[in-house]
């Protein structure tokens, strides 16, 4: 199989049948041999009527409907457990991802040899005020952090090798990441296309502010797991050194000041850096605790179940 076209959805009942048709044409056009992929995730509208109803249309359709909604991340991740095309395409359902991109990135993958490659929605059709100012400030402390030098690491709209979906593990709200996580991996041959946006056609978006606000704290995370999360103690053992070396100089201080300096002078209790000493080495044992505790859960074993589906649906 050429293609897989993933399309995590979340009500979107409105514009699944005229999506499919595009999509289904491009693929007719240009003799690909395909599947496409609904991940309904939790939808509350008639998304998973329709999907039933296009799977029984083509047989090229499958779906797989979450038993409540458990995000983007989710969907892509059980997408992507299903995917059978040489390339996996990714694109939201809204219509304003264009299937007619879908011939370039497949070449982009299978003859420039890309691992993963990205859209970029130069022109975008969105609020300059909530979407646009902080999507440009978002996607330019990602580049800082990852080293992923991307224009626009939100766009739905990309292309992977079915190498790289089988071998990072997309958790939490990490979808924005996907090129962090896969340069990761070491899958470093990533890429970037200038893609069309189109104004949304249907219904309203899913996205509100608090979208960027996780974004960061997700882009915090994803720094440590990448600097650090294979051997959490070089991090949190080297705070707590660093704590314990100014603790043990204020204690000594505190000591040959005592001792041979000033004897008759005030007790140590009551003097400011005996308090100082005590909250560094509090402090530091507490960074050595984190170190050790990181290094116990990242050599356990335990699997976190994501999402339930509720129905998968292969006609096929």
């Amino acid at each position: 199989m050429n293609i897989s076209v993933v399309i995590p959805l979340l009500n979107e009942d409105e514009s699944l049948k005229e999506l499919h048709n595009w999509i289904v044409s491009v693929m007719q056009s240009n003799s690909f041999s395909y599947e496409i992929l609904f991940i309904d995730d939790g939808s509350t509208d008639n998304s998973w009527s329709v999907i039933s109803e296009l799977s029984k249309i083509n047989t090229d359709v499958k779906g797989i409907r979450f038993i409540k909604n458990f995000g983007k991340s989710q969907a892509l991740h059980a997408g992507f457990a299903k995917a059978q095309g040489d390339v996996v395409i990714t694109m939201d359902a809204d219509l304003q991802d264009n299937p007619e991109e879908i011939p370039e990135l497949y070449e982009m993958i299978t003859k420039q040899n890309f691992d993963l490659v990205s859209g970029w929605k130069k022109k975008r059709y969105d609020s300059i005020i909530s979407k646009n100012l902080p999507s440009k400030l978002f996607n330019w402390a990602a580049r800082r952090t990852s080293g992923v030098k991307l224009n626009d690491f939100n766009c739905g709209l990309k292309a992977y090798s079915n190498q790289v979906i089988k071998h990072i593990d997309v958790y939490g709200e990490m979808h924005r990441y996907i090129p962090v996580l896969a340069k990761n991996a070491g899958f470093l041959n990533i890429g970037e296309k200038v893609v069309q946006h189109q104004a949304r056609k249907y219904g309203k978006t899913k996205f509100g502010m608090n979208r960027f606000i996780n974004g960061f704290l997700d882009l915090l995370t994803i720094w440590f797991i990448s600097r650090f999360g294979r051997r959490p103690m070089h991090l949190f053992g080297s705070l707590g050194v660093i704590m314990f070396i100014i603790g043990f100089g204020f204690s000594f201080y505190l000591g040959v000041d005592k001792l041979f300096l000033n004897p008759t002078g005030r007790l140590i209790t009551d003097r400011p850096q005996f308090h100082i000493a005590l909250a560094t080495m509090i402090i530091g044992s507490q960074f050595f605790i984190a170190g050790f505790l990181g290094e116990l859960i990242l050599r356990s074993k335990r699997q976190q179940q994501r999402y339930f589906i509720k129905e998968y649906l292969d006609v096929s």
